[in-house]
């Protein structure tokens, strides 16, 4: 791992149900990039995030996070995670969940108030998190991983089922992450987002077919939408 690579991931295989659902995957994330993972449902994004993170058992490869084997005990305050569905309790309020999760990472309320801010939830705070919108949920998920200050965030599909203007915000809100130190490794499914991003990573069926830039990739294929040039990769893989 070079001291600009947040991730390195080498030769990378997950069997499940006899299976290869990630096939010799070997990528590397920059430190202090928004990276986005970007293919089709069900192509092996949230396996290969999972590996990522630790918590996928892998039949080969190495994964290695900010210097460190992916799982060490000494990453689970570097490294944050916010799943499809957010993980927070509906019946407690937006600051009752941050001061549970703030107990458990040994966090100030200080830095719930500025966590509060850098997600734009200050005036919800006293809202229960079951009377909030889908877009404020995952703001409330982003937040209780962000309460560790973690050098990686790691955040599979967040956006997926908002309105644009709710995902514009989220957007906005990764980069004023990423502009404060911040490395994150974002998946969608949404090629439109994907002009976001510093950088690249197109998956299908459990390879990462391409890495590169939006900008790189609309050079190489032609095609000013990301969507249309994503799919003239696939077709320049298939032949």
């Amino acid at each position: 791992m070079t001291a600009r690579d947040a991730i390195e991931i080498a030769d990378l295989r997950v069997t499940r149900g006899g299976r290869d659902v990630v096939r010799g995957v070997s990528v590397s994330v920059a430190t202090g990039s928004v990276t986005g993972l970007f293919g089709p449902s069900g192509c092996g994004k949230t396996t290969l995030m999972r590996a990522i993170v630790g918590v996928q058992l892998h039949a080969a490869g190495r994964v290695g996070i900010l210097g460190e084997p992916a799982g060490a005990a000494s990453l689970r305050r570097r490294v944050g995670y916010v799943t499809q569905a957010p993980s927070v309790y509906g019946d407690l309020s937006v600051d009752e969940n941050l001061r549970y999760f703030a107990a458990i990472v040994g966090a100030s309320s200080g830095r719930i108030d500025e966590i509060l801010a850098t997600v734009g939830l200050l005036d919800a705070r006293g809202q229960l998190v079951a009377s909030l919108s889908g877009g404020q949920r995952s703001r409330v998920s982003l937040a209780t991983a962000l309460l560790g200050s973690p050098e990686l965030l790691v955040l599979d599909e967040p956006t997926t089922g908002l309105d644009p203007v709710l995902r514009a915000e989220l957007w906005q809100s990764f980069r004023t992450l990423a502009s404060a130190g911040t490395t994150l490794l974002v998946s969608s499914h949404q090629t439109d987002e994907a002009g976001e991003c510093d950088a690249l990573l197109l998956m299908r069926d459990g390879l990462i077919l391409r890495a590169t830039t939006p900008e790189q990739l609309r050079a190489d294929t032609g095609e000013h939408d990301l969507g249309r040039a994503f799919l003239a990769v696939i077709r320049a893989v298939a032949g």
